[in-house]
């Protein structure tokens, strides 16, 4: 029998942990599942083909970028963002807070949206919540997402306030959601690294029932014990039988503590990005490849990685594609962090299925703490 379009099935849990699947237009994504960012309908130095040969099911695009340019009508007329980018898996967009807040060099906030100047152009642009979702729907991702505010996570005084604002705006999201046989529309949890703000925005999101929840706010400058606390009094509030989105994170040991926490997706420029400055995502921490030790180092960046770089190229060999400037070192980098984090959901979630997922956690946790 067909499952029902936006359906989650969890197929089996250990403590907090869940293995899972979420049913969209463009295929099953089976939790917990890591998405690597394509901002600009692009993930950097990947083609799509590359990123379903690593096993990527997820790819995120920017609501915010897409919009300024080449504009989001444009990419309806073109048969939405998967016709234009040539990724036929599932995608999400974000939408857009987090860049009015991070890039804008001028934002006026007030209660009915945001107006800000372009990062591009300083040219003058207004977002509400009614216009985030237009601008998603004419992107056509599977899963969208509630225009928000995000707000200092340590200013308790401006939370309320923000929090307050960003429940509103979820309700004027839904309101505007017509293409609901067509794309879910996940709400977002706000409030910072306070439990009752957290608490009551959890009810509040949760109330309006959205087919998936996601968490805001976190890894926007607070402690790592901050954001392992916040979750573990965040995700028991939040619908069971819905998908669990934390935003913008993506470090080894940040997916092991999310999913043990609840959380089903992730996703983070962090694999791509840190893969242009020459670093490594392993099993036992970052590798900064321009290192002179690598010069002559015959071995894989790790021994234990399936992807195209480690069985094909040694790390002497990516160290000189660094040193000399080459396109290749960040399509290689590439290649193998994406791979790393999306492994490390595939083994998680094998782990979770076979009741074995607290010793794997266990296990991988300590690797990071030996020397690299």
């Amino acid at each position: 029998m067909t499952q029902e379009l936006f359906s989650f099935t969890i197929e089996a849990t250990e403590g907090n942990a869940r293995a899972g699947t979420f049913i969209t237009r463009h295929g099953a994504l089976q939790t917990p599942v890591f998405a690597p960012v394509g901002t600009q309908a692009t993930v950097k130095a990947l083609t799509p083909r590359q990123l379903e040969e690593l096993g990527a099911t997820l790819v995120l695009a920017n609501t915010y970028h897409l919009y300024l340019r080449p504009g989001d009508e444009l990419i309806a007329e073109m048969g939405g963002v998967h016709e234009f980018m040539q990724w036929h898996g599932p995608m999400l967009t974000d939408s857009g807070g987090f860049q009015v807040w991070s890039l804008g060099d001028i934002n006026e906030v007030d209660d009915d949206g945001v107006t800000f100047r372009s990062h591009l152009d300083g040219s003058l642009h207004r977002f509400t919540p009614e216009r985030s979702i237009a601008i998603q729907q004419n992107l056509g991702a599977d899963i969208m997402m509630c225009f928000d505010e995000l707000a200092d996570p340590d200013n308790y005084d401006y939370l309320k306030l923000a929090l307050e604002r960003t429940h509103r705006w979820a309700a004027r999201c839904r309101e505007a959601w017509t293409n609901r046989d067509r794309q879910a529309l996940f709400g977002i949890v706000q409030g910072g690294i306070f439990e009752d703000l957290r608490a009551q925005s959890a009810e509040a999101i949760a109330s309006l029932d959205f087919p998936g929840y996601a968490i805001g706010g976190l890894s926007v400058g607070e402690s790592k014990e901050d954001m392992y606390r916040t979750l573990e009094v965040t995700t028991p509030l939040l619908p069971a039988d819905k998908p669990r989105y934390l935003m913008g994170v993506g470090t080894v040991e940040d997916l092991i503590h999310g999913v043990a926490r609840g959380v089903d997706i992730f996703d983070c420029v962090l694999p791509t990005r840190l893969a242009r400055h020459g670093a490594a995502m392993t099993e036992y921490g970052r590798l900064n490849m321009k290192n002179a030790r690598f010069a002559r180092d015959a071995a894989p960046i790790s021994e234990t990685c399936d992807c195209y770089t480690c069985q094909t190229f040694s790390r002497a060999y990516i160290r000189h594609l660094l040193k000399s400037e080459e396109m290749l070192a960040a399509t290689l980098l590439s290649i193998h962090n994406v791979r790393t984090l999306v492994r490390l959901a595939q083994e998680m979630r094998a782990a979770i299925i076979r009741g074995e997922f607290a010793s794997f956690a266990a296990e991988t946790l300590a690797k990071l703490e030996q020397p690299v």
